[in-house]
């Protein structure tokens, strides 16, 4: 009965694990080729709106960015504009350059030439003290009474050689009349010069005790500037007791060396009477004194090839200080009339120096010079240029031999810009 009238309309249900029959999981393969596609065309859909919106929106910038490359300010027409200098007639000064260091002239180290107690000190350190000013006193009452004592013993000699000479005078009358043996006349005589002698010595000691009272009062062998104390009041000093140090300032030297091969030029014109002109500068290459030559050494140092020479300064604004470094500018010789260029416009490679010449057309030119004397910031040009001569001296790396320039010349005001261009 089943066989002959199937059960029409019921759905099969397909139990668990029979979608994997005849060939495996169909179902899961589907939805990966699905995702992987659609991954695809979002992906083309990308490449194309970057290409068609994305890029196109940002080429309108490109001609803002080359525009300067043009090579015109308004008015330009294309033409770099350039800073222009013009070569001068001039003079120019020929320095010698050197490190050097402040010297004084004196330096004195006063010392006790007694011994004695330290009383009182009579100076404030760095004061300015003057030749013969009294520095320091020491204790001067034991020397006064050797002054004494020494006075004392001249008063007894004196009276000594006083009555020696009155028995002289007696003998001598008494030898002619036979009164007294001759040999007593001699022995008065000897007494006599004997005695002479002591009182001598005795002044003598008189002399020396007062100069030991001279010397209690310690006073300045220099006029200069008191250093630090080295004693104070108080202490027991000797002879060989160091009291203050004393630096001459007014004026003071400075020593600086020079090589071997300008010193020919030098002492040209140094012998000839000429008074040579230094500049003492500072690190920052700052004039602070000026001063002139005033000796040369008398040998070089083979060792470095170089002779020292002496400066001396005034110094009256104190702006030098003993042992202070400075670069000592030598002025040797002052050229007239020569042609001058600032140094910012010459331009150097390994093969030449050379400058960007303006021509009358406005075009530039690489011009080939040869140069002098460089002092500053100029420079003297003895073959290349003449004195009018234009140059470029701002703007030269975007130049090529021919370029047409639109120089304008340094410190010049610029011209108004035309309207409407």
């Amino acid at each position: 009965m089943n066989s002959k009238h199937p059960v029409v309309g019921v759905e099969e249900i397909p139990l668990p694990g029979k979608e994997f029959d005849n060939g495996g999981p169909q179902g899961p393969k589907r939805s990966r080729a699905g995702l992987w596609i659609t991954i695809l065309i979002l992906a083309v859909l990308a490449v194309v709106a970057y290409r068609y919106w994305l890029k196109p929106s940002a080429q309108p910038a490109a001609p803002a960015t080359a525009a300067p490359a043009g090579g015109g300010r308004r008015g330009g027409g294309g033409v770099p504009p350039v800073v222009a200098v013009k070569a001068t007639k001039g003079n120019i000064a020929v320095y010698i350059l050197d490190p050097g260091a402040v010297a004084p002239l004196h330096t004195v180290t006063v010392m006790s030439q007694i011994s004695g107690y330290l009383q009182q000190v009579l100076y404030k350190e760095g004061d300015m003290v003057r030749q013969g000013q009294v520095l320091a006193e020491i204790d001067p009452r034991p020397y006064q009474v050797q002054l004494e004592t020494a006075q004392a013993t001249l008063a007894r000699d004196e009276a000594t050689l006083n009555n020696a000479q009155v028995d002289l005078k007696r003998y001598q009358q008494l030898v002619p009349e036979r009164a007294v043996p001759e040999q007593t006349l001699a022995t008065q005589q000897a007494t006599v010069k004997s005695d002479e002698g002591t009182v001598q010595s005795d002044q003598a000691a008189i002399d020396a005790a007062q100069l030991n009272l001279t010397y209690c009062h310690i006073t300045a062998p220099i006029t200069g500037r008191a250093g630090l104390r080295l004693i104070d009041p108080g202490n027991y000093v000797q002879t060989s007791s160091a009291l203050v140090v004393i630096t001459q300032l007014q004026p003071i030297t400075a020593v600086f060396p020079i090589a071997e091969d300008s010193l020919p030029s030098v002492i040209q014109k140094w012998r000839a009477g000429q008074r040579l002109s230094v500049d003492a500068l500072d690190r920052n290459m700052k004039k602070v004194a000026t001063g002139y030559l005033s000796t040369i050494d008398n040998q070089i140092d083979p060792t470095t090839g170089t002779v020292k020479l002496r400066a001396t300064f005034d110094n009256k604004n104190d702006a030098l200080f003993p042992n202070q470094f400075i670069n000592a500018r030598l002025l040797v010789e002052e050229k007239h009339g020569v042609t001058l260029l600032p140094s910012a416009a010459i331009q150097r490679n390994n093969q030449q120096t050379y400058v960007w010449f303006v021509k009358p057309d406005s075009t530039v030119t690489v011009r080939q010079i040869k140069l002098g004397t460089t002092e500053g910031d100029q420079a003297e040009i003895t073959e290349g240029l003449d004195a009018g001569d234009e140059v470029v001296m701002t703007g030269v790396d975007r130049l090529q031999e021919g370029t047409k320039v639109n120089a304008q010349l340094e410190g010049a005001r610029p011209a108004p810009a035309q309207s409407g261009s």
